[in-house]
C-alpha cells in the first residue's frame, strides 16, 4: 500500500514532525490493517455497504470491471495527478501524470486538494462532477463505464493518510471494490472496508466526464453547476455539448437553458441563444435573468421592439434581476433613438 498525503488537516499537521517515508509507511501499513480488522470484524458500522448487502437495486449490474482504464503509478505523493491520469485518459483526453502535477500538486501539502482536482480537470475540457454521497452512486458510474477517483483516509482521524484511489470495477456477490491504487493497478478491496476508508472524506469522489456525457447518478442543479463551472474556465464549445444533454435529459431546466443560451451567445451563434432563451421564459416565465438575456438577444438580432417588451416584463419583476434588465432597457431605448 502506499501512503500518499493528500489534504491539509491540521491536526494531521500538527502530529506528524516530518517522519521520514519509511516510518510514514510503517505506519500506513499498521493502521491499514487495524482498520481492516475493526471494518470486517463488525466494530463499526458500514450503513452503505449493508444496505446494498440487504437489498441491492435490480438495475444495477453484479459485477463490472473496467479493464481498458489505464494505470499510472502513484509515487513520491503523487496520487492526486495519477489518479486524474487515469480518469482523464478514461475520458478520451491524453495527460500524464507529469503534465498534470504542476496543475494539481502543492509540494508544501506533498498532496493534491479537491479544488485543484476539480480545476485541473476543467483545464482538460471535462466536467469535473462530484457525486454525491453515496456508495450505490459510485456503482452505478462504474455500471455505466466511468471510473471514479475516491479520496480515503488510510490512517486514523487524528492522523490520517489521505489518499486517492481509481474505482474500476465492483463484484456485489463477493462483495468487493477493484481499485486501481499505489502501485496496484488491480487491488481488491471489501466493499465494507472501502466504506470504512471513504467515510472521513465525507465519502468524496469525482467522475471526470466527456463533454455531452451525463453522469449515471446525475441530479439536476448539481450536473447543472458542474458544466458552469467548465463553462466559466471558457470552455464554451464543451460546456455547449454539456448543456445540450442536460437540456435534453431535463427538458424545463431553466440553469441548463440560460446556460447553454449564454455558451451559445459566446460562440457567436445569436439566433440560437436567442431560441434557448425564450425557451427558458417558456420554462419559467417569473425568470428576470431569463427574459433580460432574451431582451438582449433579440436587441442584436435587430428585433428592438420584441426587445424592449422582453426587458420590460423583466423589469416589471424586480427582485435581484431588476438593476440589469433596466441597463439592458435603456441600451435598447438608446439604440432606437439612434435608428429609429
Amino acid at each position: 500500500m502506499d501512503d500518499e498525503e493528500i489534504t491539509s488537516d491540521p491536526v494531521r499537521d500538527a502530529a506528524r514532525a516530518a517522519p521520514g517515508r519509511a516510518r510514514t509507511q510503517a505506519r500506513a501499513r499498521a493502521g491499514f490493517f487495524l482498520l481492516l480488522a475493526a471494518a470486517l470484524s463488525g466494530c463499526v458500522s458500514l450503513p452503505q455497504s449493508e444496505a446494498l448487502r440487504a437489498a441491492a437495486a435490480a438495475d444495477l449490474a453484479e459485477r463490472v470491471e473496467l479493464t481498458g482504464v489505464p494505470f499510472h503509478t502513484q509515487d513520491d505523493f503523487l496520487c492526486g495527478p495519477a489518479s486524474l491520469a487515469m480518469v482523464i485518459n478514461a475520458a478520451g483526453v491524453p495527460a500524464t501524470v507529469e503534465g498534470l502535477t504542476p496543475l494539481v500538486y502543492l509540494p508544501e501539502r506533498r498532496g493534491s486538494l479537491q479544488a485543484e482536482m476539480l480545476g485541473a480537470t476543467r483545464r482538460q475540457g471535462l466536467v469535473a462532477y462530484v457525486l454525491p454521497p453515496n456508495l450505490e452512486d459510485v456503482l452505478r458510474e462504474v455500471a455505466a463505464g466511468t471510473p471514479v477517483v475516491a479520496l480515503l483516509n488510510f490512517g486514523i482521524r487524528i492522523f490520517p493518510l489521505w489518499h486517492y484511489a481509481v474505482v474500476v470495477g465492483y463484484d456485489l456477490g463477493k462483495r468487493e471494490v477493484v481499485l486501481r491504487t499505489g502501485s496496484t493497478p488491480r487491488r481488491l478491496v471489501p466493499l465494507g472496508f472501502f466504506e470504512y476508508l471513504w467515510r472521513d472524506s465525507g465519502h468524496w469522489a469525482l467522475v471526470a466526464l466527456p463533454p455531452g456525457k451525463l453522469p449515471a447518478s446525475g441530479r439536476e442543479a448539481e450536473f447543472a453547476a458542474a458544466v458552469a463551472a467548465l463553462e466559466r474556465t471558457g470552455r464554451h464549445a464543451e460546456a455547449r455539448s454539456s448543456y445540450r444533454a442536460l437540456v435534453a435529459r431535463w427538458p424545463t431546466s431553466l440553469i441548463g437553458l440560460v446556460g447553454l443560451g449564454n455558451v451559445e451567445y459566446a460562440l457567436g451563434d445569436r439566433a440560437a441563444a436567442e431560441r434557448v432563451f425564450r425557451r427558458a421564459t417558456e420554462a419559467d416565465p417569473s425568470s428576470g435573468a431569463a427574459l433580460n438575456n432574451l431582451a438582449h438577444a433579440l436587441a442584436v438580432l435587430g428585433r428592438v421592439d420584441e426587445a424592449e417588451a422582453a426587458a420590460r416584463r423583466a423589469l416589471s419583476l424586480g427582485g435581484p434581476a431588476a438593476e440589469q434588465a433596466q441597463k439592458t432597457l435603456d441600451e435598447i431605448l438608446a439604440l432606437k433613438l439612434r435608428h429609429p
